[in-house]
């Protein structure tokens, strides 16, 4: 017992008071530190997305056109894609959104196509999958390296470009609409071709409702 004694401190009652006050008013400061933090954090995340509006709407880029759904919310956006020329996407105004997760730019955004599109690389629901919206990283089942995949330096721009590169160039091999792309494969200048068509005459009808 008295060895147990000599190793045991014992600290006054209102010392104790004092150590717990002094703990608390450490935790709130370090609680007020990380709460800035993460306004400055939403601030900036804010700003990467206000600014290419801002610079879209000054400086349009060839092929598309994009701009916020709802002023008040930065992390909804509306694009509209113009068919590549000399592709069986020409003419087409096709219609997308694009939404931003609040860590943008650490994870990429979804995109979806709300005109209807035949496409290997968008599903029928009009999601988009291609390697530059996939999330960062390494790919589980290999088929794409990482720097294939999203990096927090990519813009809207960017992702525009690769898409309109997609309907020029569609991948077969690893397709997001199964049907379409055993179309593409084996009767591109058939029953391929005459959906897409008819996608493109619908765009055209439907494009600025």
């Amino acid at each position: 017992m008295a060895t147990e004694a000599a190793f045991t401190t014992q600290v006054p009652e209102k010392d104790q008071v004092t150590y717990f006050c002094l703990g608390i008013g450490k935790f709130l400061s370090l609680s007020l530190k990380f709460s800035n933090f993460i306004r400055m954090y939403w601030s900036w995340c804010d700003s990467l997305l206000h600014f290419p509006v801002n610079e879209l709407n000054k400086n349009p880029v060839e092929g598309f056109s994009a701009g916020l759904i709802d002023d008040n919310d930065l992390y909804r956006w509306e694009v509209l894609i113009i068919g590549p020329p000399d592709t069986l996407y020409e003419g087409g105004v096709f219609k997308a959104h694009l939404t931003f997760p609040k860590d943008y730019p650490l994870r990429p955004p979804k995109m979806k196509f709300i005109t209807e599109i035949w496409h290997p690389n968008v599903d029928k629901n009009g999601d988009v999958c291609i390697s530059i919206l996939h999330e960062p990283g390494e790919d589980k089942y290999g088929y794409e390296k990482p720097e294939e995949r999203w990096l927090p330096i990519h813009t809207v721009e960017t992702i525009m470009i690769s898409v309109i590169s997609m309907l020029a160039d569609p991948n077969g091999d690893s397709p997001a609409n199964v049907d379409a792309a055993k179309e593409w494969r084996e009767d591109r200048n058939g029953e391929f071709k005459r959906k897409v068509a008819r996608c493109v005459r619908k765009s055209q009808e439907t494009a600025f409702e």
